[in-house]
């Protein structure tokens, strides 16, 4: 298996929660965790979790207990990571709505990140004299595909690096400080690029007189599959390490560094085990498929970016089987609802050679930890919220989050009265 899970480990699962149902493994996490807390730096360093890509509460808690503290993305996220007992003071809030309860998360503790002049301006209207950081665009970006690129003139997240004079006159007429310096560049980034544009923001960074903190978001590439590379975060730190060592010489400024991972934690941390329910064909010089009882429901990034998943077939009964080339598809009446695509082309299929597969079988997606569960079309079709489960360190298997009823997608519905008098 090229997931954490063994064979035994599907057919129980599969046994005691059913299917669909996302598996997510502790010792993986916590391995990851550990890696990005030796994120080399200079200075000292601080890694968030951008808990996007996974929020569930039992996996904040596991990262967090760990040391790491959190990114959020939205005013819910902050509130929900508060929930899982995270303290405020260690939350960032980087959003591109501002909540519409900021003040309280302010008072809190949480830390706000201005990601756009007009954010700026309504931070300063309300916490004047206050210190706050402020995402900045530098011009570049990188991401795995072009909708996860965050950076350069094509994303509107950030402060564009021609207005920080803008950015300055704002805070002079608000008596605010701004004491972190954010950038992001994409999500699954190129490693060269993130360590360029790692260079360009602490030559923007120091323009700011009171930062003492340069935030460089951005997720690192993890290989999912064969032949895919994961980033080695020692290789792109030391160099990072290097260039705050030399802004320290140049300038006397001591800058400490923030990281802040998602996918690169929780990815390989997480499987969805799902259920083959029909197996059909179209002709000879057709495709194979296998249709499963999961789907864009709960990984949509296949049909998004045409993301690659490993996929591998559980047998129901052990038994030796041959392989045969299928694509693998979800449950959706929708079209694009296919879990094989050609790779970064959704529009694309590219069948996989897997075991011969039977109804029935066992289907496990891998690599589904990040951006599955906290990016799904849940209930299209409506079809219900899976079900999450955590794999502790010893083994046992923990039901973390119960499989949604078809009660709870109608219960927030009103329907008029005058549908429903008879007349």
């Amino acid at each position: 298996m090229a997931t954490f899970l063994n064979r035994d480990q599907v057919r129980a699962i599969r046994a005691e929660f059913g299917t669909p149902v996302y598996v997510y493994d502790q010792r993986t996490l916590e391995a990851q965790a550990k890696a990005v807390l030796n994120f080399p730096n200079a200075f000292g360093l601080t890694a968030r979790y951008a808990m996007k890509a996974l929020p569930n509460s039992t996996v904040i808690r596991i990262l967090t207990q760990k040391g790491l503290h959190i990114d959020a993305s939205s005013g819910y996220e902050a509130e929900r990571a508060m929930r899982a007992g995270v303290p405020g003071h260690h939350i960032m809030l980087t959003a591109q709505q501002i909540p519409k309860n900021l003040k309280y998360l302010i008072e809190q503790g949480v830390i706000f990140n201005a990601c756009s002049l007009n954010q700026l301006r309504t931070y300063g209207d309300l916490f004047s004299g206050r210190s706050l950081s402020v995402r900045i665009n530098p011009g570049m970006g990188s991401g795995h595909s072009k909708r996860t690129n965050v950076g350069g003139p094509a994303a509107s997240f950030g402060i564009w690096h021609e207005y920080i004079s803008d950015v300055h006159e704002i805070c002079k007429q608000r008596d605010l400080t701004i004491t972190t310096m954010h950038t992001h560049i994409g999500s699954g980034s190129d490693p060269e690029v993130w360590e360029r544009v790692a260079l360009m923001s602490l030559k923007i960074c120091v323009g700011f007189e009171n930062t003492t903190t340069l935030s460089l978001g951005g997720g690192y590439k993890i290989g999912r599959i064969p032949g895919e590379v994961s980033t080695d975060l020692q290789v792109i730190g030391q160099h990072v390490a290097e260039a705050f060592e030399m802004t320290a010489r140049q300038t006397g400024r001591s800058l400490r560094l923030e990281v802040e991972p998602g996918t690169y934690l929780v990815a390989n941390a997480g499987a969805i085990v799902a259920t083959a329910i029909d197996v059909v064909d179209t002709g000879k010089d057709g495709y194979k498929f296998i249709k499963t009882d999961t789907g864009m429901t709960e990984v949509i990034r296949p049909s998004m970016y045409g993301a690659q998943h490993p996929i591998e077939i559980v047998p129901a009964q052990a038994e030796k089987r041959g392989v045969a080339e299928y694509i693998v598809v979800g449950h959706c009446c929708e079209s694009g609802d296919v879990l094989t695509p050609a790779p970064d082309d959704p529009e694309g299929l590219q069948p996989r050679m897997l075991t011969q597969t039977k109804e029935g079988d066992a289907v496990v997606i891998g690599g589904a930890g990040a951006y599955c569960a906290g990016m799904s079309s849940k209930n299209y079709n409506s079809f219900p919220e899976a079900a999450e489960v955590l794999l502790d360190r010893d083994g046992a298997l923990h039901l973390i989050r119960k499989r949604q009823t078809l009660n709870q997608v109608l219960e927030n519905e009103i329907v008029p009265d005058f549908l429903t008098t008879k007349s």
